[in-house]
């Protein structure tokens, strides 16, 4: 094959992925979008002006979508004066408006899309955080599978080592996902995830995937276990963890933006990832969290399978969101 061949097929390849990815935003979005966007078309036509009683009602359906009180009114306020400054009168025109400003209450001069960070050498470590019931294992599985798909030699740690069955269950993702595993029952987490990760550089694994305890009952315990398991990271492999994920199950709401919070005081959070959105008809939690604790969402989870879980994108989030209002 031809090297203008090959072009030609990659980018048919990127073209099918991208289709692949839309697809998914489109479906997984389903249930928000009937609930959100049908009632914005109704205030359309129940208004053919804009005024108080028409932004009383649009503050309404933003906060039932889960977008959060703080982030509507936020919201509101910066819509007002727009209105005001572009003599807006007509709710259609407006609509235009509403997709633009929640756009930009997500993105405010970062990048659109929220990439994790690879290490440069060695091992990639990734510690995954969250409250137990949340999916954090198959989170761990999936990811596990995607960089897997990718060519990279994966290895999971089981740092949840006092919950029953936990380490069992991540054995299993283990061998269903074909990674290399490390794990021991009722053993101080650090310790296990220090052996884990000296088998980690022994067997030359690209990503390394830490699962911990989700026991936020007692604040202090947590955060002193996960302060011990960042300075073991620290001392195999210098800069790690590179990055520390919360899983969030979105279908909990504003208790998934509360989870976000403490979690935020106990360990340095640097992304998020949002299971079941695709279950829920309050997929506004996305802009909330952004706006709630400044952590940007790096995955969203739009179905059961593997292939399911997959980078956020404000681009395609926002266009699934609305693509019956385009």
């Amino acid at each position: 094959m031809g090297l203008f061949a090959k072009l030609k097929n990659i980018i048919k390849v990127k073209e099918q992925e991208e289709k692949e990815v839309t697809k998914k935003y489109d479906e997984g979005l389903k249930k928000t979008r009937a609930n959100f966007v049908n009632q914005l078309n109704l205030l359309g036509i129940k208004y053919h002006k804009v005024s108080e009683e028409y932004f009383e009602e649009l503050e309404n359906i933003l906060i039932m979508a889960d977008i959060g009180v703080n982030t509507v009114m936020n919201f509101m306020d910066r819509l007002r004066k727009r209105v005001k400054q572009e003599n807006i009168t007509n709710p259609q025109e407006l609509q235009e408006v509403i997709v633009d400003e929640l756009f930009i209450i997500y993105v405010e001069n970062e990048s659109i899309t929220d990439k994790i960070t690879m290490a440069e050498n060695g091992p990639t470590v990734i510690l995954m955080v969250g409250v137990n019931g949340v999916g954090k294992t198959t989170t761990i599985a999936k990811l596990a599978h995607k960089y897997q798909k990718e060519g990279k030699r994966i290895m999971l740690i089981a740092g949840d080592t006092f919950r029953a069955g936990a380490v069992e269950q991540l054995k299993i993702w283990a061998e269903r996902t074909d990674s290399l595993f490390y794990g021991k029952e009722n053993s101080d987490p650090a310790s296990v995830v220090y052996d884990g990760l000296k088998l980690a550089k022994e067997k030359n694994a690209d990503i390394v995937f830490i699962d911990t305890a989700g026991r936020l009952q007692n604040k202090v315990n947590l955060m002193q276990e996960l302060e011990k398991i960042n300075k073991v990271i620290g001392t195999i492999i210098p800069d790690a963890p590179h990055e520390t994920l919360l899983v969030i199950d979105a279908a909990t709401g504003q208790n998934g933006i509360m989870q976000a919070q403490a979690f935020k005081e106990i360990t340095n959070i640097t992304g998020i990832v949002l299971t079941k959105l695709d279950g829920t008809a309050k997929g506004g939690i996305v802009l909330a969290i952004k706006e709630s604790v400044n952590i940007p969402v790096k995955f969203v989870g739009l179905g059961e399978t593997m292939e399911d879980l997959i980078p956020f994108d404000i681009e395609e989030y926002i266009y699934g969101l609305f693509k019956d209002m385009m």
